[in-house]
C-alpha cells in the first residue's frame, strides 16, 4: 500500500489536533453525550472510544478523523451553550 505525502500529513494532523485523552472525556461530558452515541457516529465500539478516553488506545485512520470531527462539534456545542 503506497501513501501519498498528502494522507501522512493530514493523518499526522489529526493526531496532533485529537485533544489529550482526559480532555476528550471532559467534552463529551460537559455536552452530555454518551459513550455509545460518540461509537455511534464514529462506528466504532463503546469500548474503543472508553479507551481512547482513557488513553489506553489511540484512534488511528478513518476512526481517527471521524473522531476528530466528533469532538470538534461537541467542542462547539459546549462554547455555545
Amino acid at each position: 500500500m503506497s501513501v501519498t505525502l498528502e494522507q501522512l500529513s493530514r493523518r499526522i494532523q489529526t493526531r496532533r489536533d485529537l485533544p489529550p485523552p482526559p480532555v476528550r472525556k471532559a467534552l463529551r461530558k460537559a455536552a452530555g453525550v454518551s459513550l455509545s452515541e460518540v461509537a455511534g457516529i464514529v462506528g466504532v465500539t463503546r469500548q474503543a472510544v472508553s479507551l481512547w478516553e482513557a488513553g489506553e488506545r489511540t484512534p488511528r485512520g478513518a476512526n481517527a478523523a471521524a473522531y476528530l470531527e466528533v469532538l470538534r462539534e461537541i467542542k462547539r456545542a459546549v462554547a455555545a451553550s
